[in-house]
């Protein structure tokens, strides 16, 4: 059985009380063994696409940064290329965004770098176990890496119906290419009815597969590659994927991502995930999104799948259910976990530590 450590915040929490909870978290769970001096320490962390707001913020996370850097590693903070369309589909424009939202060595005394390089190229096919793929495509600057902290906003998700920690790495450890392999099965459809023909799916479209015809959009299929960039940018919800375990093969997929992720790391992961400005949605979305229920905490483990399935516990239990199962209910989560758990990354069961009680 796996521990997670578990501090409760109060519900728009200022960024002092979130700093000082990381570093309690850190030090409760010995987080410190983990890292060496010399040792280069990848951060990963999701930066928040532009017009984003729910994102972890660079403030929360100074102390931590500073923790770190007490220990003689190098640490950086780091992602992958998008593969949609958006303000990190580049390395340059990626990094742009990260300092726009605050992510930047003046801030907060360490680097940013993009690991997959400047058009995503920078990876290395790594072995693994799976019932999808026999190996997986890991950004460079990830897999050399001696440790990993990684820092996950849990959220809904239109694909997989929640992200996390296990999503966080499976995408954010991944070159583009890796992302599109994932999202493979992915198939749209558009509804005639609702389509207005606004074009807008058009525009944003990596691959240039939509066409409007007698106003309504079509989806060439043949071009496609699943990256579900036109299901989310519609307005009118005329555009939705066909399930036929699409969903499954996508979290499964996921999972063994993930699990490349962290091969070659046995002992040197940690995780934080952040149960605060949960959406329905995840901070790809370019847009600011309302809260589904209030803030609830931060967790931390050596554990991606313990600390998974005690997000969703906990947001159960304060939301008053499984809200993430109501706003995506073709979309089971539970499968990124079960699927990471069979191939070794970790435990369902756990014990749940409340650092906040003497």
């Amino acid at each position: 059985m796996s521990k997670v450590w578990f501090s409760s915040l109060e519900d728009n929490a200022g960024a002092v009380e979130i700093s000082e909870k990381l570093v309690r978290l850190y030090d409760a769970a010995g987080f410190e063994k983990i890292f060496g001096e010399d040792e280069f320490t990848a951060v990963k962390i999701h930066f928040g696409e532009k017009n984003n707001t729910g994102h972890i913020k660079p403030q929360w996370i100074k102390p931590l940064l500073d923790t770190l850097k007490e220990k003689k590693c190098k640490p950086f903070l780091t992602d992958t290329n998008t593969l949609y369309r958006g303000e990190r589909q580049n390395s340059i424009d990626h990094l742009m965004q990260a300092y726009e939202h605050g992510f930047s060595i003046e801030t907060l005394g360490v680097p940013v770098i993009i690991a997959d390089g400047l058009l995503s190229k920078n990876f290395s096919e790594v072995a693994v176990p799976g019932e999808h793929f026999q190996s997986v495509r890991i950004a460079n600057d990830i897999l050399h890496s001696h440790s990993l902290m990684v820092l996950s906003h849990v959220t809904g998700h239109i694909l997989s119906g929640m992200g996390a920690a296990i999503k966080n790495l499976a995408m954010g450890a991944a070159p583009r290419s890796g992302k599109q392999v994932q999202h493979a099965d992915v198939r749209p459809e558009v509804n005639a009815e609702k389509c207005r023909g606004c074009r807008l799916c058009m525009e944003w479209c990596p691959r240039d597969a939509i066409q409007i015809y007698d106003g309504v959009a079509r989806i060439d299929i043949e071009k496609c590659y699943g990256c579900g960039e036109c299901i989310a940018t519609c307005r009118y919800q005329a555009i939705k994927y066909s399930f036929n375990d699409t969903s499954r093969a996508l979290q499964e997929k996921m999972a063994e991502y993930a699990f490349g992720a962290v091969k070659n790391k046995e002992g040197k992961c940690c995780y934080f995930n952040f149960l605060t400005h949960i959406t329905k949605e995840c901070d790809c979305m370019d847009k600011v999104q309302d809260k589904i229920t209030g803030d609830i905490g931060i967790l931390a483990s050596y554990d991606p799948v313990a600390i998974d399935q005690a997000s969703v516990d906990l947001l159960k239990q304060n939301s008053g259910g499984d809200i993430l199962r109501r706003l995506w209910p073709k979309n089971d989560y539970s499968v990124q976990i079960i699927h990471a758990g069979r191939l070794g990354m970790g435990s369902i069961d756990y014990e749940l530590v409340d650092v906040d009680v003497s």
